[in-house]
């Protein structure tokens, strides 16, 4: 489900993830929501996979609507790296 270099973004809650979604699918952005996985914890258990070349405008696109990921991950290697801001 989520490919060799996707990133994952994490939410503290269940409605920031589907206002996010909601927010970067009428921007146009090619993202998809999926159950937190299983390497990663998360309250929410769902979580928003986008490729790499797309983070600066999604991270644009949270900060306008006053969003921010709780966390951030790269998949590498079968292992999720964590992402600083």
């Amino acid at each position: 489900m989520v490919k060799e270099g996707d990133l994952v973004a994490i939410f503290n809650s269940i409605h920031r993830v589907m206002k996010a979604e909601k927010l970067l699918k009428q921007a146009g952005k090619d993202v998809l929501l999926i159950p937190v996985p299983r390497q990663l914890t998360s309250d929410c258990g769902l979580a928003i996979r986008f490729s790499p070349e797309l983070r600066t405008e999604v991270e644009e696109i949270m900060s306008a609507s006053g969003l921010q990921f709780q966390e951030l991950y790269q998949r590498k290697k079968k292992a999720f790296i964590a992402l600083d801001d």
